[in-house]
């Protein structure tokens, strides 16, 4: 309270009867500090009557000296509040929260009105919640979203405005609801509060369902907190000013305009924002044409005036229910005649205006008799707008009033331009990107493989989606790769970022993995390789144009996995890449426990390779993080769901992909998707052969003898005399050049036969032609001439050495 002199001469005015309250004390005190008002309530509050106190200095009130219990309120103050300790008549001790209001009456006099609530009054009891009252019946439309932007609450206004129930929009975010510009606008806006945690607005133009015209909305987004001040939720308010400001409605501003144009990478999308902006705030009706792209897929720089020109209706929208004044439907053709308004505003790349009797309109008509709608309707004001962008001419809109009285102006024409060429480089940017899009998905599929390839080890399904977002198609791949001694590698990665670079980036990547796979490179080698081959790839870009976007695709991730049939056994290493998902025949799912290297790229960092046996009919699930990473699902719901699906019984391991997307994706993934499912197969103890040689050249001779008789057993008495060569050759060169223990293996596979030598020497052979009087050196290059394909495997102590025929025709 401030402190007051006191000045006596100056009669008490009586209490202005608009203070007076059921609840509320107030005092009413002159600008000298005197007592000049008193209710009846300030007497319940203190037991002063209204006698004993008008005419007497304000500070007699105070409990304490006036010194140490008030300060003089800021020069120029017209409200001041706080809690004062006041004395009771009886002399008891009160602390009262005041709030103070200094104001001028009618007579220029200046006064202080001090009010305080009344504490020991009984109050009239609520039966229920007010706050719930105020939301619901709240005329303003209000509803509250999640921390995921999904409407947890909506009011009646709410339900009013867009024809739905609280209970059909529950859950739901706000794009869902309202499929509308501005409805993104306004998300992205909601998730700005969350994320900032400071108040939103929105100023837009929408349209609803269940409710004719157009209506004007101010909207505010307030972030909600809870106790400890984190933000809870997000609170939506709007209020409905149409019609305020007379009967013009108001036009966004270009910079609000950028927020609803060009929301998508889609032409008609652009086209459609276009028109809905206009109509109604600045025309009654509008039409949008698009000139096709030239075959090579340029935009045309110059459209000739002298020749008809044939364009596509991409958009339409007008206040007149059906759009009326467009015959053509929206995706068919219009043909613009010579020297028309249309022809000539995509000729000369400039805007005009029109009204309906000048003469260039009636010779159109005449010229046209399907312009006839320009006249039609009541029209009497066109304006012509071409789009361009970066010096092409993409097409043009019209722009027409019959409603609305006023002609077309400059200012009209300014602001069309302004949208036209907002759409222009939304359209320009669509077209764009669908084709570098196309090209990058050509290129994509044209780098993973086109089928799987033939083996016995594993049965394989397998499908890839690309990103259905404007962020374009990734670089994500997998691949199956036919190892030596019957085994498969299974490859899963995923290149950091989208677009040309990535799927560039994805083929060296796979391209790499099939090289070192072919040398047999144990996982975790193989995946250091990857790392130093990345490395490399981001110092060659360093210095282009551009490389930062991809950074050589530094931070790919990537899964190598080794089965191998005999003995059941898989190995495997990953470098940042999501573990595999395992489903045992019992039907029990669960993630592969593989240490988690670095993604590719960061280099000297280690990766570890683990070993696990996998029981006949195991099911692995390999994919990238986009199956996980969806709008839909946090990442433990969306394994819980792939679990799901995984676990169920299915005939097919088709089926499986299937169940498996459906069950995670009900949109098209914001990133891509590749999914591989492998079953495990075995080849038992009849299909391999295994004998242990002593290091004697007299065992080549029982050697060749173990093989004819095993492949008799087999039934392969046509390949006896082929593998009894290679079988000698490869016996001979361990004896001669190897180290003991030395083990010969044979492995019969559906189409092939293996033939592999074992020792624990890690010098490798090399193939050399011999010279016509040498001895020796002819071996390998026997093997190589007789085999499909034949190799080197190395293993920590030791290598084999391999050769493969194939048994079909025989």
């Amino acid at each position: 309270m401030q402190r007051f002199p006191v000045s006596p001469g100056e009669r008490p005015e009586e209490p202005d009867p608009r203070t007076e309250s059921a609840d509320t004390a107030t005092a009413t005190i002159d600008e000298q500090g005197i007592v000049i008002g008193w209710s009846d309530s300030a007497r319940r509050l203190l037991g002063y009557t209204t006698s004993e106190v008008l005419g007497l200095p304000a500070a007699r009130l105070l409990a304490d000296a006036v010194a140490d219990t008030t300060r003089p309120a800021p020069s120029g103050q017209e409200r001041w509040s706080g809690t004062v300790s006041l004395r009771h008549r009886d002399g008891h001790r009160l602390d009262v929260g005041l709030l103070a209001h200094h104001w001028t009456s009618t007579g220029e006099s200046a006064k202080w009105l001090v009010v305080s609530p009344v504490p020991d009054r009984p109050r009239t009891p609520w039966t229920e919640p007010m706050e719930e009252w105020a939301f619901t019946q709240s005329p303003y439309l209000m509803a509250i979203f999640d921390t995921d932007l999904r409407l947890l609450r909506a009011n009646a206004g709410m339900e009013r405005v867009l024809s739905l129930s609280e209970d059909t929009m529950r859950g739901l975010r706000l794009p869902d609801i309202a499929p509308d510009p501005v409805s993104a606008e306004t998300e992205r806006r909601m998730r700005l509060a969350l994320e900032t945690g400071e108040p939103q607005q929105v100023g837009a133009f929408v349209r609803h369902a269940g409710r004719g015209g157009e209506h004007d909305w101010t909207t505010s987004l307030a972030p909600l907190r809870d106790p400890d001040g984190k933000v809870r939720a997000v609170c939506l308010s709007a209020h409905d000013d149409t019609g305020v400001g007379g009967a013009r409605r108001r036009m966004p501003l270009p910079t609000e305009a950028d927020a609803l144009i060009g929301t998508g990478l889609n032409s008609a999308r652009t086209a459609q924002e276009l028109s809905d902006v206009a109509v109604p705030r600045l025309a009654d009706f509008v039409t949008v044409d698009l000139l096709d792209p030239a075959p090579g897929g340029s935009e045309p720089v110059h459209v000739p005036a002298a020749e008809p020109v044939t364009m596509c209706r991409t958009a339409v929208r007008s206040v007149l229910e059906g759009s009326p004044e467009s015959p053509v439907r929206v995706g068919g053709s219009t043909v613009y005649p010579p020297l028309s308004p249309p022809a000539e505003c995509l000729a000369t790349g400039r805007g005009a205006v029109y009204a309906t009797n000048d003469a260039v309109i009636a010779r159109w008509v005449a010229q046209d008799p399907g312009a006839a709608w320009v006249l039609g309707h009541g029209t009497h004001s066109l304006m012509t707008v071409p789009l361009r962008s970066g010096g092409s001419t993409l097409g043009m809109a019209v722009f027409g009033r019959h409603r609305r009285p006023e002609p077309f102006g400059p200012e009209d024409l300014r602001l069309a331009e302004q949208l036209t060429t907002r759409a222009a480089v939304g359209i320009h940017n669509a077209r764009h990107r669908s084709r570098e899009r196309t090209n990058t998905m050509t290129l994509q599929r044209s780098l993973l493989p086109q089928t799987l390839p033939v083996q016995s080890a594993l049965e394989i399904a397998s499908r890839y989606l690309p990103a259905g977002t404007e962020s374009g198609v990734g670089g994500d791949w997998f691949d199956v790769i036919p190892l030596s001694g019957a085994r498969v590698a299974l490859v899963v990665g995923d290149v950091v970022g989208h677009g040309m670079r990535a799927a560039a980036t994805m083929g060296r990547l796979r391209t790499a993995v099939r090289t070192l796979a072919d040398v047999d490179l144990p996982p975790d080698e193989l995946l250091t390789h990857l790392d130093d081959l990345i490395l490399r790839l981001s110092a060659d870009e360093a210095g282009t144009e551009g490389a930062g976007d991809a950074a050589g695709g530094i931070g790919t991730t990537c899964l190598y996995v080794v089965y191998d049939p005999v003995s059941r056994r898989c190995t495997i290493a990953r470098a940042g890449h999501p573990p595999p998902a395992v489903v045992s025949p019992d039907g029990s799912v669960y993630l592969l426990d593989v240490p988690v290297g670095p993604p590719l790229g960061l280099g000297g960092l280690p990766f570890e390779t683990v070993e696990t046996e996998l029981p006949e009919g195991t099911i692995l699930a390999l994919y990238t993080d986009g199956l996980l990473q969806t709008r839909e699902h946090d990442v433990d719901d969306a394994l819980d769901s792939m679990f799901a699906a995984l676990a169920r019984p299915a005939a097919t391991l088709e089926t499986v992909c299937d169940r498996v997307l459906t069950g995670l994706l009900t949109h098209r993934p914001e990133d891509d998707v590749a999914l591989l499912v492998a079953r495990t197969r075995v080849l038992h103890d009849d299909r391999v052969a295994l004998w242990e040689l002593p290091p004697d050249p007299s065992v080549v001779a029982q050697a060749r003898r173990l093989t004819t008789d095993q492949l008799t057993v087999w039934g392969l008495e046509e390949a006896g005399f082929v593998t009894e060569l290679m079988v000698s050759e490869l016996v001979t060169n361990a004896i001669r050049y190897g180290r003991p223990p030395i083990q010969l293996r044979l492995i019969h596979e559906n189409s092939s036969l293996i033939c592999e030598v074992s020792d624990s020497s890690s010098t490798a052979p090399h193939l050399r032609r011999a010279r016509t009087f040498d001895e020796g050196g002819r071996g390998l290059l026997l093997v190589a001439q007789l085999a499909q394909r034949w190799g080197t495997r190395h293993a920590p102590i030791g290598k084999t050495i391999w050769a493969e025929q194939s048994l079909t025709g025989q």
